[in-house]
């Protein structure tokens, strides 16, 4: 289950859906109903713990869809499978919309005991290709994840940002800028931030730098950890706004994007790599196929290994060192997200793809 105001699904799928002129009613855990830029929310309660959430949860999920009767339901997690199958036996239209590879990402899954991680993604595999046989489209954020599913009834709907929602409150020149790091993002042993860590540490003092990182630890006895041995210089802010990390990335020199070379990551396309783009800021990432695709098409940034800090390391100083570079590997980054990596090419396909399900004329 979503936070109910999560990036993907309230800003970009519920808004967009809903500026087109269809009603939206989101049925997500949050403390009440209400309407939020003319989204209605309908209120599901925090669970209990993950088995609670998969089934006590899902069953009031489900209640609460029967109790709207929508001509389409937009399912978002593969808990929620069963729900839509349920409801497409009913006679309903089921949208399942999937933001990445679950049952890869069971494999790295630390709550799981170790011999029942890979049942567990096989389960959700074929969960997944049971449910494609029911669902009348998927909806798929990255190009590597469609491949797992029926050509003829998918399609990628990627998640990049929104660039008028963009705004940050600062505005200081490249140069005038402090050298401030940058990561937002799930805190997490898997996207890197020990070697993060371990490259600042190899940083020359002279160079002043400091890494600001916003998010959550995964799982959350690591902050205990590495809040005790990190450096003064590294500072975690938590959970914070789209506007505080706006202006964080506003006043940061460089963004880094260190994920772990696992099956999960490879061919994924985060968020936040196109929101370090958007900002302007030159990035440090994980040299992989895809991502080099994209990094050399643009122009925006340096690969590196993400497993070893030394070379981590030796790409935020040559950055450091070369500002007229860093600024204009950020400019070009920020031109491709205007042209290509935004959310307003993606909100196009979603509504088209609602008005033909809906077969419902678009006005000239």
């Amino acid at each position: 289950m979503h936070n109910a105001f999560s990036g993907r699904i309230f800003h970009k799928e519920c808004k967009s859906l809903s500026k087109a002129g269809y009603k939206v009613v989101y049925i997500v855990q949050h403390d009440k109903d209400g309407e939020f830029d003319n989204v209605m929310i309908r209120a599901l309660p925090g669970p209990g713990g993950r088995f609670d959430r998969m089934t006590r949860i899902v069953l009031r999920a489900y209640l609460l869809a029967v109790r709207e009767d929508a001509v389409v339901y937009h399912i978002q997690d593969p808990e929620l499978i069963p729900l839509g199958i349920l409801l497409k036996l009913h006679g309903k239209k089921v949208i399942y919309d999937v933001h990445e590879e679950y049952g890869g990402s069971m494999l790295y899954k630390t709550w799981l005991p170790s011999w029942l991680r890979f049942l567990t993604a096989r389960g959700v595999d074929l969960a997944e290709w049971i449910g494609a046989g029911f669902f009348d489209l998927i909806i798929t954020a990255t190009p590597h994840i469609a491949g797992k599913f029926p050509p003829a009834k998918t399609i990628t709907i990627q998640n990049y940002p929104i660039l008028d929602r963009w705004n940050p409150s600062v505005d200081i020149p490249y140069k005038e800028r402090r050298p401030v790091l940058a990561y937002a993002g799930a805190i997490t042993e898997l996207r890197g931030i020990r070697e993060m860590l371990a490259a600042v540490k190899l940083l020359s003092c002279d160079l002043d730098v400091e890494l600001q990182v916003a998010g959550v630890f995964e799982p959350l006895n690591l902050a205990e950890e590495l809040m005790k041995t990190s450096p003064s210089n590294v500072h975690y802010w938590g959970w914070q706004s789209r506007q505080f990390v706006a202006d964080m990335l506003a006043s940061a020199k460089i963004g880094l994007v260190l994920f772990h070379p696992v099956p999960n990551h490879i061919k994924s396309q985060p968020n936040k790599f196109f929101e370090y783009m958007a900002a302007g800021l030159p990035v440090v990432v994980s040299d992989f196929p895809l991502w080099r695709e994209m990094v050399n098409e643009s122009g925006c940034g340096l690969l590196v290994d993400p497993l070893k800090p030394e070379a981590i390391a030796e790409a935020i100083s040559w950055l450091l060192g070369h500002p007229d570079e860093a600024e204009a590997m950020g400019k070009r980054g920020q031109d491709a997200a205007s042209n290509i990596y935004n959310w307003d090419r993606e909100a196009e396909k979603l509504i088209e793809a609602y008005d033909i399900m809906c077969k419902r004329e678009r006005p000239a």
